[in-house]
This record gives C-alpha cells, structure tokens and sequence, in this order.
C-alpha cells in the first residue's frame, strides 16, 4: 500500500487530538458546545427528568466558569430523549448526536440503590474519560447530602472527563502518616474537620474518637475524616465539592502531594489545576472579561433507524471472491444484524451509482429475503464514491431528512475525487459507516467516518480472519435498547488441509437466545456441516446459497442455554463460522463486550492501546479471559491478552475494562481490530462491585461541634455478586486504526518498559521494607524488563525531580519477572536515617536490555512506627471510662493528651490559666 498523502495525515491527526471518545465536544470562545446528554431507553418517561437535567448545567456552568478562572462555562447542551418517549412538537431530530457518542448517560442504577455518579475513564493522567454516569435518583436531589448540589458534582465529573484528572480522597486509605502524624487523605491539606468513629449496636449509634492502631501507628479500621460544614478553604473540587466553600481545583502552591489517593499516583503528585493547564482546552484558550451567557439546550428525540448501504461493485471486487464476501457479509447485516422496524435501503456503485432498492421498513423476513436479493452479483467498472454516497442521500430524501440516517459504505478502491463532497456529507447530518476491504481501499476513506461519528472497519483478504463478517456484524443501532441489539457470540475461520474438521464450541448463556443465528461460509464445495444443541439433538435445516457459498440456520424461539457443538469438514479449503444472538429478555441486561482502540491513528514509536469493556447492565464482569487479534494490511496477525489488573495499559483495576499495549507494527497502513472474550469454569468469571471514579459519599458533617451522620453508602448486596460465574462466549470488532512512520525491517527498538503504576510499599518486622508491584516488559507491558531501579529519599518532590540523584537501593539479586507477573521485593534501608518517625519515599523505574528507561513509577511511602513499650498493667477499677464528646476548637482551650493503656486515646479538654 502507497504512503499516505500529508495533508490527509495532517487531518486526521487534527480529528484525533485525545481520541479516546467518541464525543462531538467543540471548545468555541471559552463555551464547550455539542455536549450530549442522553436519557436511557430503560429509564421510565419523565418529563421532570429533561429540567432536572437543564438546571443541573445551568448551575453547573457558573461554578466551572469562576474554578477554571473565567475560562471555561457551558454553551449548549443537546438532550437525548428515548424513542420509546412520547413525541412533542419541540422534540427534533438528532444529527450526529447518538448514545455511543453521548458524553452523559442518565440510566437506572444497577445494582439498585447505588446513585453514586462516576466517569468511566480508560486512560491515564491527562487523557480524556469516555462518559458520566448519573441515576434519575441523583438527578432528583435524592443524594444532595451525601454529594452535593447536581451542578457542583457535574463539574467534578467533567474534570475527569475532559482534563484526565483524578480524585483527591482515597475510600482504600482513609489516613497516612506524616512525621509520626496521622493525616487524613485531603486536599487540601487545610481542609477542617474530625476524626471519628461510629459504632451502632441494637439499632442506636454513637460517635467515638478514633483510636490509634498499635501496630501501624493508623488510626482503627471505620475511623472517618469528617469535614466541618462551615469553613473557609476554596480547595479542592476533586476532593470534595459538597463543601461550601470549596470553589477551586488544587494549585501547585496548596496541593497535598503525600496524600496516597489516586490524583498523585496517576498523575506523578501534580495537582489537578497543573493537569488542567496542560489541556488542550487550556493552551487555546484565555480568560474571558464578562459573564458568560446562560447555556442553551436542544430537545432531540431518537427516531427510527433509517440506513442505506452503499457497495462497491467496481472491478477489482473480482479479485478473490470479494463479491461473493460481500455478499455473505451483506446477508448477515440484512438478515440478522439490522433491528425490526428499521428503513433499509441499498445503493450499489462502479463509475456511477444505481438504486438497487428504495427504504423499505423491516417487519418480517419477507423484507429481510427482498433485499437479499438486491445484493450485487457482478463487478465491473471504476470506482466513484461520492457517486454512491450522493445517490444513497438521495434514496432517503425521498422518505425522511438525512439528519441522523446512516450509510454503510464498501470499497476496496482508490477514488482520487472522494474529498469533492466532503462538504456536502459534513452539510447533510448523515452518519457514515466505513467498511474498507483489501489493500487498495481509498486512503482517505476514514475521513468520512471521522467527521460524521461513524464506525470505521477494516477487511483484510484473509478470508480465515473473517474480516468483512464481523465489520457488518458490528452494525447493530448504538441508539435502541440494549435487549434489541444483535450480539456476536462467536467469530472463527480455519483454511483445512485434505479432510480436515474444524471443530468447536460455542456457549449460549442465560442472558441471550433470542434470534440466534449460525452462519457458514466456505471457499470453495460445500462442507459437511454438523451442530448439535446443548441436550445433544441434532440440528438440521440450514439453508445453503452455493452461489455465493455459505448456509445459515435461524433457531425458532429461544436457543437452548449451554453448550453447542459444531463440526464442520472440509477439503482444502477455508471455512469460517458466525454466530450471532439478541438478548433473552427486555429486563435481564445482557452480557455485552465492547471493544476499540485508544485512537484511530498510531505514529510508531507511539504504542497503541486496545480496550474491551465487559458488562451486565453497569456491573462489570471481572476474570473473563479477553483476546484481541490485531491484523496489519500485510495480513500479518498479532494476539494479545488483555488484562483487568490495573497495571501497564490498564488504568483501573476490576473494573470490567481490559486492557492492553499494542507494539507490534509491521508496516504502514490499516490494522483490524477484533476480540474474543469467554467466561466460565475454568475463568471463573464473577460480577464485582462496580471500581468508579467519581464524587465522594460524605459520610457526615459537623454542625456546631456535632457530628451529622448522612445515612450509610448502601450495601452492594454480596450474594448478588460472589460465586454467580457468567458463562458466556463473546466476539467484539474494535474497529480499526491506521499506522504511519513505521520503518522498514528489521523494525529498531524504541519501545521502554511501561510505568509501573501500582507499586505498595509497607514495613515488614522491625526495619525492612517489602515492595510490591506488576512487573513491566521489556516493550510497555510485553515480554521481561532487563533490571530495576530503586530510588529512595526522605523528599518526595526530590525523588520526583532528581530520581537519577536519589540513593539507589542495591538490586543485584533482583531478576525482573515476565510483564504482569508480580514483583515482591525486600531491603532494608542503608546510608539512610531510618528510625522512629521516618518517612521515606521509594519509586522504581524499570530498563530495558537497550537501556530504555521506563518513566518512574508512583511514589510510595513508608513510616517508620515503632510502638511505644506497653507498661506493665495494674488493675484499677475504681477509674472511670467516661464518654466525653467535646469540641476541642474552641479559643482558649488546650488539649492535653492522656494515654492510658485501659482507654485507648482520650482528648481531655482542659482550661488553663
């Protein structure tokens, strides 16, 4: 394949600046516009939801615009409103604006009772996050004690997602010590407040002071830092904006760098306001001199999906069997993929363009099997794209305005005049799917996916990789409910030397069923073809199209839950299998695997990443065995598991999202994306409790000296997520992403060790250190590392800054392990003052066997608590123990610290002099 044009390049780079989300997200003089927030078709209709919605921004945009210093307020928000809503005059069409690209969803909450608001967020410090999450019940103020106004958390969230940041508490680690002090994990540091306990026994309560742990010099397990209600610190919002007074982000003048949350181990202890000015919403923009405008909002209704495919029939769709795949993969979209009630129309191009059906709503398989027989049965000719794209607008003007319509679009062909109606696809608000098949497909063809919010794919010719099957199986509507769409439960294809079998199994789970579809397709004779369901009957009544070489079997009704065998042979030819299912039910979420890149373009050396998100409703589903197959347009495949262990790629641990580095280019070009993911006995795969980020739950406030407990975060009911396995068989499209400055073989070395992220540090006996960690590779996350570095120093901002200056921990007996193995290590600190009351910092990097070093990794903190010698004991129970509440910041009185063994630690408040 030719090198790309620069100017196309340039472009496309531009599109994709923080590509992470698919968001229509314009910054427009200091106003964010295009933020789309969508209702979900599960949440019943209500019409107080949509002005919930409108005075949650209206209150949100003033208080984003004085803590971003006058930068930054909202402009216009669109309102995504279910189909299933009833229709009203003011309610108009979307363009672009669909559930897969909504920045907001608004969805019941699962389990029940968990209204917590959180940002789902992929990546690392700095890069965008996907979507926020809220619940009706949040929208409604049902939660404002426990977060907050809606408008004051929205800005919380929408740091994470537009700026990359992080929260500043920490719910693992409540409390740290700081030269022999207990600090409780705040920013910043200034934040006024108690640390108490409650005990509740027989359905009363009390508030006790927290007690110190002997061992580790904490305070007790359940000890809660509990902010005053009134004060006077302005920061931090990614801490707590339910405080009153809070109003900005941490600076790097008043952020608490020791604290062990998540902001400084993503973020290397730069506060969120340093995070926030390194943006690309920050460099372009300055402060503006008057109030913003109040924000507007659009009303728009998700209407019937309307689609029109457009297919290359041009010449070169002769060359290895590409007519007959398209074919085969246009009966799966027809027959299977595409939803009841659905337009469809189809547009065939060569030269010029030819209707081959005006839109036909699909409501029986009787309109399914007509447009079947549209499919394109000969090639020939030129390639004019735009002729086809300017054809399919046409078939739907006839019917319905194109604003929100779709066009699936083929080619395998180069079409040098494809940019003369880019105008005219940016004016008509139609969204254009990209199917680019063989080597040669025009190099500009994602343009058009990019700047409509379409999909784009990518097919190789290796029919065994089944390619064009699953670009077309990954076509269901982004905007119906999640129980309407086609789901893809497995993906294979083998080429048989002499009278070989392909052999396998496939899992139909409880959550699936419905509109399950086995697909065949074959080369060149017809094989042998044997299925048997989970019972061990034997299915017959495939239906067999010699003419474009494949047989399909629809199973009536609701397949049978279990396993079904298949055995399919053949003589030297290639064979591939598609199955495809919906979901069992409208109430019961199905299983769903979704899976893409990090961006849509890779410039080598820069790796890429790959993401599968695996849930039921919103829980995800953890110990799933997750591979991508990553295809480069030599045909060359690379495999790679993908984690959930919240090291190398993967931000967060158990969070139902699997991740992984991609560092295998092979050439420039297009690359397939595509992932199993399997559940069951031998993966153990379970629910877990949802890992968020997002606002904090304040657990109470202190009013006038009192402690006000909220009620208690509710309790995930845990027999609903341990011991449940999912077993289920899944295959996802990731789409595809195009490479460029890859060199030529042999490829050099420019991959380093990946960060590593989660390194944990304690004390282990009297005076050693035990450090725990992933271990990185040699490339990112792959292969072995060549040795560590291990820093310490008793100045984290030193360890940060001069980690090449810090004293080096000797670790010659330290072999690095495999990638994601992990690392167990212990030292005891030399030439360095460690004794009671230390604090040291320990950060490792990792190098690689060409000395390419890994960025250093999160710091980690130690203190050195040696307990004090416990007296002997002497019974004395004449001594009372009273239950003393007192407010201890009241002028003029001291705090006298009494320990004594039998009490614990009790503040007694005394007046002297």
């Amino acid at each position: 394949m030719g090198s790309f044009k620069n100017s196309v390049f340039i472009l496309v780079l531009h599109l994709l600046e923080g590509a992470l989300s698919d968001s229509l997200i314009q910054l427009n003089n200091n106003g964010y516009e295009g933020v789309v927030i969508a209702v979900d078709p599960n949440v019943p209709e209500d019409e107080t939801l949509i002005q919930q919605i409108k005075d949650m921004v209206t209150e949100a945009s003033p208080y984003l615009f004085e803590a971003t210093e006058k930068r930054f307020y909202f402009k216009n928000v669109a309102i995504l409103i279910p189909q299933n809503w009833n229709t009203k005059p003011e309610y108009v069409k979307p363009k672009l604006e669909t559930y897969k690209n909504a920045d907001v969803l608004v969805a019941e909450p699962n389990p029940t009772g968990n209204d917590g608001p959180y940002t789902e967020h992929m990546g690392g410090c700095g890069e965008k996050g996907s979507k926020i999450y809220l619940t009706p019940g949040f929208l409604a103020g049902k939660k404002l004690l426990q977060y907050g106004s809606q408008g004051r958390v929205f800005v919380h969230e929408w740091a994470h997602l537009r700026w990359g940041v992080f929260n500043e508490y920490d719910n693992d680690q409540k409390f740290y010590l700081s030269n022999r002090r207990k600090k409780p994990v705040i920013c910043s540091a200034t934040i006024s407040g108690k640390n108490v306990l409650q005990k509740c026994q027989g359905g009363s309560c009390v508030t006790q002071t927290c007690k110190s742990d002997r061992v580790t010099g904490l305070y007790e397990k359940g000890c809660e830092f509990i902010p005053d209600e009134v004060q006077t610190e302005k920061a931090s919002i990614m801490y707590s904006q339910n405080i009153r007074s809070v109003v900005e982000f941490c600076t790097e003048k008043n952020h608490n760098k020791e604290a062990p949350n998540q902001q400084n181990r993503k973020c290397n202890l730069r506060s969120t306001w340093e995070v926030i000015q390194d943006s690309e919403d920050f460099k372009k923009t300055t402060p503006m001199t008057t109030q913003p405008p109040k924000p507007t909002f659009s009303l728009l209704q998700i209407g019937q999906r309307i689609v029109c495919l457009v297919l290359d029939k041009s010449g070169s769709m002769t060359i290895g069997d590409r007519l007959k795949r398209l074919n085969q993969a246009g009966k799966l979209f027809l027959l299977q993929t595409v939803e009841q009630g659905s337009w469809v129309g189809m547009v065939t191009f060569d030269s010029a363009a030819y209707v081959k059906s005006e839109l036909v709503q699909i409501n029986s398989a009787t309109e399914r099997d007509t447009l079947t027989r549209s499919l394109p049965t000969a090639a020939s000719g030129g390639t004019s794209i735009c002729s086809g794209i300017q054809s399919a607008f046409t078939v739907i003007r006839k019917k319905y305005p194109t604003d929100g319509s779709e066009i699936v679009l083929l080619t395998d062909g180069e079409d040098n005049a494809i940019s003369s109606c880019f105008n005219e696809v940016k004016q008509s608000g139609v969204i254009i799917h990209t199917v680019a098949l063989g080597p040669s497909a025009a190099q500009e063809l994602e343009e058009l996916s990019k700047m409509t919010g379409g999909l784009q794919t990518y097919a190789s010719d290796q029919v065994q990789n089944n390619g064009l099957m699953d670009a077309f199986g990954a076509l269901s509507s982004g905007n119906g409910a999640v129980s309407q769409r086609s789901i893809q439960l497995e993906s294979r294809g083998l080429t048989l030397q002499n009278s070989q079998w392909l052999n396998g199994t496939v899992i139909v789970d409880s959550t699936v069923g419905k509109d399950t579809l086995f697909l065949i397709t074959w080369t060149t004779d017809t094989p042998q073809i044997l299925l048997w369901d989970p019972s061990g009957k034997k299915q017959d009544g495939f239906l067999v199209d010699t003419h474009i070489k494949m047989a399909y079997l629809q199973i009536p009704g609701t397949a049978k839950v279990g396993i079904w065998k298949y055995s399919l042979q053949a003589r030297s030819q290639t064979l591939t299998l598609t199955v495809t299912s919906r979901a069992s039910s409208g109430t019961l979420p199905p299983v769903t695997v979704t899976s893409k890149m990090n961006k849509d373009t890779g410039k080598f050396p820069s790796p890429m990443v790959v993401y599968a998100k695996i849930h039921q409703g919103a829980l995800p589903i953890l110990r799933a065995k997750v591979t991508a197959l990553i295809e480069s347009v030599n045909g060359k495949t690379v495999t790679l598991e993908l984690l959930d262990n919240g090291a190398g790629a993967d931000a967060t641990k158990d969070d139902g999202v699997y991740s992984r580095y991609f560092t295998a280019y092979d050439t420039n070009g297009r690359y397939s994306v595509k992932v199993w993911a399997l559940g069951g006995v031998n993966t153990d795969t379970q629910k877990g409790i949802p890992q968020q980020i997002g606002a904090m739950y304040i657990p109470g406030w202190i009013e006038n000296g009192q402690v006000k407990w909220n009620p208690p975060r509710p309790e995930i009911n845990k027999d609903d997520l341990q011991g449940k396995q999912v077993c289920f068989s899944r295959t996802s499209s990731g789409g595809s992403f195009v490479a460029s400055n890859v060199p030529k073989a042999p490829i050099p070395d420019l991959f380093p060790p990946c960060k590593i992220t989660d390194l944990k540090a304690k004390i282990q006996g009297d005076s050693l250190i035990n450090l725990t960690w992933t271990a990185p590779g040699d490339d990112y996350d792959h292969g072995r590392a060549h040795k560590y570095i291990i820093g310490i120093s008793t100045n984290i901002l030193d360890l940060r800054d001069k980690f090449n200056d810090s004293l080096q921990v000797n670790t010659t007996d330290l072999i690095p392990k495999e990638a994601n193995s992990e690392e167990v290590f212990v030292f005891k600190p030399e030439n360095i003052t460690f004794k009671n009351g230390t604090d040291l910092f320990i950060a490792v990097q990792a190098v690689d066997k060409v000395n390419l070093k890994s960025e250093i990794s999160n710091i980690a903190q130690v203190s050195l608590f040696i307990p004090p010698e416990t007296p002997p004991e002497t019974p004395s129970p004449s001594l009372p123990c009273p239950d003393i509440n007192i407010n201890s910041t009241i002028p003029g009185i001291h705090i006298l610290k009494i320990m004594w063994k039998w009490l614990g630690e009790l503040q007694l408040s005394v007046a002297l002099g």
